[in-house]
């Protein structure tokens, strides 16, 4: 199995819409008061990420598993935010392999490539936010070298 792992283009757009889709789903699922799903979620992040495309500062790579996207990841680097304490650093914002090409390596393909192009574009660090109930993914992280620094907590209005 070959894994390509590339920036992508405006063309891509399509096939990395319908899985960013996917994992909005996700995140829904694990808590549907926290997360929004929009109506025609697939056509907002389209549209979204076709603004990120023509941002300098904004990464977007998708994984190529026989010659189909597969994943893509999204990041970007942000500047100092005084809210979140949080210094000039690099986000990663997305990423998302589809069901059928997990396991394989992609993912870790993916946080390669992203890691290396948040770091060239000047990031001295890379933060990242998951979902609390997937420890899956704090695994796959933490195997990278990240570190558990925040816990976000929510309540409803109410509440």
């Amino acid at each position: 199995m070959s894994i390509l792992v590339r920036p992508a283009v405006q063309a891509d757009l399509a096939a990395v819409a319908p899985l960013a889709a996917k994992l909005v789903r996700l995140h829904r699922d694990f808590d549907p008061q926290r997360f929004m799903l929009l109506e025609n979620v697939e056509a907002g992040y389209a549209q979204f990420f076709a603004s990120q495309l023509r941002r300098k500062q904004a990464v977007i790579l998708v994984a190529e598993v026989s010659e189909r996207i597969s994943g893509y990841a999204y990041g970007a680097l942000e500047e100092r935010d005084w809210n979140a304490l949080l210094d000039r650093a690099g986000a990663l914002h997305d990423i998302y392999v589809d069901e059928g090409a997990r396991r394989k390596g992609v993912a870790r393909e993916l946080l390669t490539a992203m890691l290396a192009r948040l770091e060239a574009l000047g990031a001295p660090r890379v933060v990242l936010h998951t979902a609390w109930v997937n420890e899956g993914a704090h695994r796959f992280f933490e195997a990278a070298g990240f570190r558990r620094t925040m816990i976000e907590m929510t309540r409803e209005a109410g509440g």
